[in-house]
């Protein structure tokens, strides 16, 4: 029964007996990938946390290559359905406001004040979207012509059609970004005002309320942006200790793959995702190889699976 309850551990410190056909070399440059991959995904993590602000908005939005629709569509709000419905923003802005003054324990003169704040937000909105109207309209109406190009087989088919397309959905983006920006904008000084209520005792004792974005889809951005700083630190770490390689090493190269399948084909410079590509092979060697099992956690974890699982020592 243990042999078949510790599978699942096997698999993940690796599941092949350690390769005796590695020499001293190739084993310290197997630990020294390791280390390096991890110490990479390390402070990748942290630089993504301390940023506070950092999302991956930008890069979904410029995806190019076969799977570019895809990735755009990961882009939270990208055709600005929500944050174009009124209706629908200013509920969810009294959903924050009611909220915020539950969580902090608004007295009725604080609650005033945030209803002030939800009510200038609204006003605030309104005038960007009669101040952007011919803007807004012009978007919406590329958009629907857009989706009806993606969705004509022919016109999809034929290179300078799809090379047009392009460039008219990245005109587009860019004539409604000042409009969205002015948008975030709202949300954002929103979000500060409503805390701003609260008074120094309050915030000592309750966390400053973040207004979160509604989601409207399984994943996009206002998921994958609070979720990739800790992934990378974690794999990270899983790397750098050796715990459980074999995994953190096919995570690491998932997340790689999905970099450079974004930005296909692959330009030349500095934003070339050729260096995504060469890391996301590294981290598959890593998995392939066992690799935390050389100077890692795995090795201590491999001993205690092989000792259950009843292998022989001869065969280790």
């Amino acid at each position: 029964m243990a042999k078949y309850l510790l599978s699942p551990l096997r698999l993940a410190v690796g599941w092949g007996i350690s390769p005796r056909l590695l020499g001293t070399i190739a084993v310290v440059m197997l630990t020294l990938l390791r280390l390096t991959i991890g110490w990479h995904f390390i402070t990748e993590g942290i630089d993504k946390y301390q940023a506070e602000n950092w999302s991956a908005k930008p890069f979904f939005a410029n995806a190019r290559g076969p799977f570019a629709g895809h990735f755009r569509q990961m882009v939270w709000d990208y055709d600005g359905t929500m944050r174009l419905d009124v209706d629908q923003t200013e509920l969810n802005w009294a959903y924050y406001r009611d909220q915020i003054s539950e969580h902090f324990g608004f007295d009725d003169k604080q609650k005033a004040e945030a209803h002030n704040n939800y009510s200038i937000a609204a006003k605030q909105l309104a005038m960007v979207l009669e101040l952007n109207a011919n803007e807004i309209q012009e978007f919406q109406l590329g958009l629907g012509r857009i989706e009806e190009l993606d969705g004509d087989a022919v016109a999809s088919g034929v290179s300078s059609l799809s090379g047009q397309r392009e460039s008219v959905r990245k005109e587009l983006s860019q004539k409604i970004a000042p409009v969205f920006d002015q948008i975030d904008a709202i949300w954002e000084n929103y979000e500060t005002a409503q805390n701003k209520v609260a008074t120094s005792e309050q915030l000592s004792q309750h966390r400053a309320y973040k207004l979160v974005r509604p989601r409207l889809q399984m994943m996009d951005t206002s998921v994958i942006d609070s979720i990739v700083p800790y992934f990378d630190m974690l794999v990270g770490w899983c790397l750098l200790l050796g715990l459980f390689t074999p995994v953190a090493a096919l995570a690491a190269a998932g997340f790689l793959g999905s970099v450079f399948l974004s930005q296909y084909p692959p330009l030349t410079g500095p934003t070339s995702s050729t260096y995504q590509l060469i890391e996301c092979m590294a981290c598959l060697v890593l998995a392939a190889t066992g690799a935390g099992r050389f100077a890692g956690l795995d090795f201590f974890l491999h001993l205690i699976i092989r000792k259950f699982n009843g292998d022989d020592a001869a065969t280790a």
